[in-house]
């Protein structure tokens, strides 16, 4: 009888153990802590930096909030004159996964750079906006590129998505310094106005990886200041290292009009 009622304990036991939930992926993301740095309702905890405009002076309502959407929009210029503009998160950061939705659309103000076409960015490891200089067109950064692709006369011209681009900066590529302003990626040509998810993993000053919709396209490693730039050169700091572990957050207006519903942040551990 002991004997009997010793196995009918052990085979409870079994069950029990079989029927508890595995730890999966899904657990672990949704414990991940992604703080929200677009509230959906304002820019509260954003700072506006435009080329020949005192900091705050949102020139043209550029940037700006509408049915839930921070957008980047030129329904109020007649012509684009140079004027780039940067919309800057209150923080710095140092290791974090940037996620991004945005999508391009409308169409370019009248005499934007052909360049500038569907273009914004994500500018990292940024000098402050307070820092920036009157007349400076970009801040010091490391910029993730967002393009969308181009529609020429002949048809359509594929442009690769999620770049990266070095105002005042350099980078190592494949253990190589490189002094390129632009290096392309991987990653497909994106068209249209569909949105598109971005992220981009930072692991301080060391290496930078980038995704589009869950694909690596790019990476590249040690962030630095390029002592050639005028504008570098004032944020080097006195014992001379040119590593860039951290700094701020923006994004773009360079003619392009551009939604975003969604910029969040996972801080990671160093």
């Amino acid at each position: 009888m002991l004997q009997k009622i010793l196995i009918m304990l052990i085979a409870i036991n079994l069950i029990g153990c079989q029927s508890k939930p595995k730890q999966g992926n899904s657990e672990e993301k949704s414990a991940e802590n992604w703080i929200q740095l677009f509230n959906g309702k304002d820019l509260s905890g954003w700072d506006v930096k435009f080329k020949g405009e005192e900091l705050g002076e949102n020139y043209n309502n550029t940037f700006r909030v509408e049915d839930g959407l921070l957008r980047v929009s030129y329904d109020n210029w007649e012509v684009w004159n140079g004027k780039f503009g940067h919309l800057f998160y209150k923080d710095e950061f140092s290791n974090y996964k940037l996620r991004v939705e945005y999508r391009f659309i409308g169409e370019q103000v009248t005499n934007g750079p052909g360049w500038a076409y569907r273009n914004n960015g994500l500018m990292l490891h940024g000098q402050s906006a307070e820092s920036m200089e009157l007349d400076q067109d970009f801040p010091t950064s490391i910029e993730v590129q967002l393009l969308g692709g181009t529609r020429g006369k002949e048809g359509y011209d594929p442009r690769t998505n999620l770049n990266v681009c070095t105002p005042g900066t350099n980078i190592v590529m494949d253990g190589v310094l490189t002094e390129q302003h632009c290096l392309s990626s991987d990653s497909e040509t994106f068209y249209g106005d569909d949105w598109v998810t971005v992220e981009v993993e930072v692991h301080g000053g060391e290496v930078f990886r980038h995704f589009v919709n869950g694909v690596e396209v790019l990476s590249y490693t040690e962030p630095q200041y390029d002592p050639r730039d005028e504008y570098a050169q004032k944020l080097i700091p006195e014992d001379g290292n040119l590593i860039i572990s951290k700094g701020t957050i923006s994004i773009q207006a360079e003619s392009g009009p551009t939604d975003f519903r969604k910029i969040e942040i996972l801080v990671l551990e160093e």
